[in-house]
């Protein structure tokens, strides 16, 4: 999220016209994600299988947190783009909110690993807290360490003391709140921490279950399916972690390449920030043969009605 709101920073006033072109880009791209996820969220409370598996609960959960994560930074985006200014004491939870959505998304990459995990190797004495009645206290868990890094983080900063924080009106990036070399230190130590737990809990469950698929006769489909859902939380993972590329790539960008700075924060924002929120749940959710038959049979059934045939194949593949 650091080098998110950063990217945003350096874009350009209000008076180039390329700001047009780039909002121009970025709502579209934005709505198109929100409908998908919009399907997704339908299919999920309109179906009580859903709601009664840990496994589509915590993806769920991962969808409203990447459609906040995503609401939040289009709205950065457009302020700093609009070069909107406000007060500061406006301008830091916003930030938070921001930012602790953003490491939610690799906790709960991990949590839905270990949920496989527990589902393969304890199916029949299943902790307590991986029961779908309970799996709220894990998402409460993921809040709470999320926030108390960046409660820490905010207890440290130090702005301007020629800034008011009640009347001094701010562009709101994390420039603006990250005056302090501590800070930044407190970030990036947060950043790898987080990424690196999250990347051994991934290798760990992936290596297991791996290992568990080699020794069963038996029911080796579900192990290998298992199998092939935690080497995709790692895929995931390795796209959110594109986001702090960023850095390099406008470095290199504007080293080699010659490109205005403006242009070259756009590009990262948008290749390796939104590109990536948007694929992860899309592409774990289209990978799911339960879930895709019901989008399926959604998108057939507003599209065309005239087909009861298809319709009812598709009812009956679901169904299996």
């Amino acid at each position: 999220m650091q080098n998110l709101t950063e990217s945003q920073g350096n874009a350009t006033s209000h008076q180039s016209p390329s700001v047009i072109i780039k909002v121009c880009v970025v709502i579209p791209f934005f709505c198109v994600f929100l409908f998908c996820i919009g399907v997704m969220l339908h299919i999920f409370t309109s179906h009580r299988q859903f709601l009664d598996t840990s496994r589509y609960i915590l993806f769920a959960y991962m969808l409203i947190n990447d459609t906040l994560q995503l609401l939040s930074s289009v709205l950065l985006f457009l302020l700093v783009m609009g070069q909107v200014k406000f007060a500061f004491v406006f301008c830091v939870p916003l930030l938070f909110f921001a930012t602790v959505t953003f490491q939610n998304t690799a906790l709960i990459l991990a949590i839905m690993s270990l949920e496989r995990y527990v589902a393969i190797f304890y199916p029949l004495q299943r902790p307590a807290a991986w029961r779908s009645d309970r799996i709220w206290i894990t998402v409460l868990s993921v809040w709470f360490v999320s926030c108390i890094s960046s409660l820490i983080d905010n207890a440290i900063m130090k702005h301007d003391p020629a800034v008011d924080v009640f009347s001094t009106p701010v562009i709101c990036k994390i420039t603006t709140l990250n005056l302090s070399p501590i800070q930044t230190l407190f970030k990036a130590v947060v950043s790898i921490i987080y990424f690196a737990v999250v990347a051994i809990v991934i290798l760990f469950t992936y290596v297991r279950i791996l290992l568990e698929t080699r020794k069963l006769r038996q029911d080796k489909v579900s192990v290998s399916k298992a199998m092939h859902t935690v080497l995709l939380h790692g895929f995931q993972l390795l796209l959110c972690m594109l986001a702090f590329t960023i850095p390099i790539t406008e470095y290199l960008f504007v080293l080699h390449a010659n490109w205005p700075q403006e242009d070259v924060a756009f590009f990262n924002y948008f290749c390796f920030v939104l590109i990536p929120r948007f694929l992860s749940p899309l592409i774990y959710g289209v990978r799911d043969q339960i879930l895709r038959g019901y989008i399926q049979k959604t998108f057939l059934c507003c599209s065309n009605k005239v087909i009861p045939r298809v319709k009812g194949k598709l009812q009956d593949n679901s169904a299996s």
